[in-house]
């Protein structure tokens, strides 16, 4: 009997607009984290954070466009989305917070709740959270959801423990970078679950990149000063450099013969 979950050559092709999970996946995204981060605080510091806004909000919404019109992975577009992302989540965080003057604290747990109840969401519909099961409309929109809650948490996260807390940026990248290594490590030595291995490490991507970029860019909080700005353009060419390489490469094409699996929830 054919399982319920193995994809038809239609649905298949909206499988394929998701990357494989390798090591490049995890360059990049973290370089777009930073990115986003160094982006976005240039450009609400350096304009009016109202412009930069909608700025931000525009490039996303056109980016997603193009994302969900594509028929296959094809990963300029796919980086392009989740760059945009990076940036207006990044923006959502700091307007919440320098404009509003709403507290760290309350943002992280603002966005929490809201990438809660977006997982919450998800598995209640779709009874999975597995992205290599990402081959229906609605689970890609949930994944995209997803994906916007964890950058505006993460942003949100990696300021409260630099600045309310006052652990500065370089410990707050050390804080992250464990944290981001133990879900790999519990999924490799004790069994932890796949799809909460790569949930867990990839909401910390976020605050782990941010930090990275606020200590490169800002003077303050024991960054190096090397300004937003520069930081930003650096990070926008590597990424560049690595999205070309997995194009000519082929090296992060998703597993077409890979079936999904009612136990990847």
């Amino acid at each position: 009997m054919q399982s319920r979950f193995a994809a038809s050559p239609t649905t298949r092709r909206l499988l394929l607009k998701v990357p494989e999970i390798t090591v490049y996946f995890w360059i990049i995204k973290l370089l777009t984290t930073a990115m986003g981060e160094s982006t976005s605080d240039y450009l609400v510091f350096h304009i009016n954070p109202y412009v930069a806004v909608v700025f931000g909000c525009v490039g996303l919404v056109v980016a997603l466009i193009i994302q969900f019109l594509a028929t296959r992975y094809i990963p300029w577009i796919y980086w392009l989305a989740v760059v945009m992302v990076a940036v207006f989540g990044t923006m959502a965080a700091d307007v919440a917070h320098v404009v509003l003057h709403i507290p760290y604290i309350i943002t992280s747990i603002t966005f929490a709740a809201a990438l809660a109840v977006v997982f919450f969401t998800w598995h209640r519909v779709e009874r999975t959270l597995s992205i290599h099961s990402i081959y229906t409309r609605p689970r890609e929109m949930f994944y995209w959801a997803t994906v916007i809650a964890t950058f505006a948490l993460g942003t949100a996260l990696g300021d409260l423990t630099a600045a309310t807390l006052g652990l500065g940026y370089f410990p707050s990248v050390l804080l992250f970078a464990v944290l981001f290594i133990i879900p790999g490590v519990l999924y490799r030595f004790a069994g932890l679950n796949s799809v909460a291995a790569f949930w867990s490490a990839y909401v910390v991507t976020r605050p782990l990149g941010a930090s990275v970029a606020d200590w490169l860019g800002k003077p303050f909080l024991g960054g190096l000063g090397y300004g937003d700005g520069k930081v930003a353009l650096v990070l926008t060419a590597l990424i560049v450099i690595f999205v070309a390489y997995v194009t000519v490469t082929h090296v992060d094409e998703p597993n077409e013969a890979a079936q999904p699996s009612e136990v990847e929830t």
